[in-house]
């Protein structure tokens, strides 16, 4: 009993970096780092994942707990935690813009409704996406991915050995992309919506008596609608892919 206490100070300093990094994980990781799932949660759930990482988060040099360097490193392992979960957060803000885009042109941006997870008013299209992204996220065991990558992440970025810079940057620079996917899943619906409404700007001009301005607006609604429904049927294969692309930007930690 008395060699358990004396060996408990080195075992709960072990524990307190891979808990910092699955932590930082957890509050940027999709859906498991939204509003709606509870702090106290979130902080059981890293303390198990650091728990299962320790045969892998063996520091790389000796560490005194109570140091500038100790705070360093804890900072260290909440950054690149919190960088890895901000990657995999990139593909569900890919199906919120475009949820967005979808919305403004097809003239639903003023449906909104109250969002429990982002705590603001969002519109109806993106709330559907993103129950959608959830769907899928755990369909194809997402969340063993988090796991398998933070796991990894200790193997490439051993506590204290630094940080990888270049895959921080990559991750950067990978906002764009996220932009440009959402924009590109966006086109057909951008599209037909802007044929719809060229095509009633040309009615309005041959029979200016005509109300077209009320018509116009259903009937691209209706038309948008039909349009999302064809769409949402390829978002699953498109958010695989997309996810995909976000583990070959932590190629550097997953290999």
């Amino acid at each position: 009993m008395e060699a358990i206490l004396l060996d408990l100070p080195g075992l709960l300093t072990s524990l307190w970096w891979p808990f910092c990094r699955a932590l930082g994980l957890l509050s940027a990781a999709p859906f498991l780092g939204d509003g709606m799932v509870p702090i106290s949660a979130r902080v059981l759930l890293a303390l198990v994942l650091a728990v299962a990482m320790l045969p892998f988060s063996t520091p790389a040099a000796e560490i005194e707990p109570l140091s500038l360097h100790a705070v360093l490193v804890t900072a260290e392992q909440a950054l690149i935690g919190f960088g890895i979960g901000l990657a995999f957060q990139l593909v569900t803000s890919a199906l919120t813009v475009l949820g967005y885009l979808l919305s403004s042109q097809m003239g639903l941006a003023m449906a909104l409704m109250n969002d429990p997870v982002n705590g603001i008013a969002s519109d109806v299209v993106s709330v559907l996406l993103y129950v959608l992204g959830g769907l899928v996220f755990f369909a194809i065991d997402g969340h063993l991915v988090l796991a398998q990558v933070l796991g990894a992440s200790f193997r490439n970025w051993p506590v204290g050995g630094g940080l990888g810079l270049a895959t921080f940057e990559s991750i950067a620079y990978a906002v764009g992309w996220m932009l440009a996917a959402a924009l590109l899943l966006a086109l057909p619906v951008v599209f037909s919506a802007l044929v719809v409404q060229l095509g009633f700007g040309f009615l309005n001009r041959i029979a200016p008596a005509l109300n077209l301005y009320s018509l116009g607006f259903s009937a691209i609604i209706v038309f948008g609608l039909f349009v999302l429904g064809w769409l949402v049927r390829h978002v699953p294969e498109h958010y695989v892919n997309m996810t995909g692309r976000v583990l070959e930007l932590l190629r550097p930690v997953t290999r």
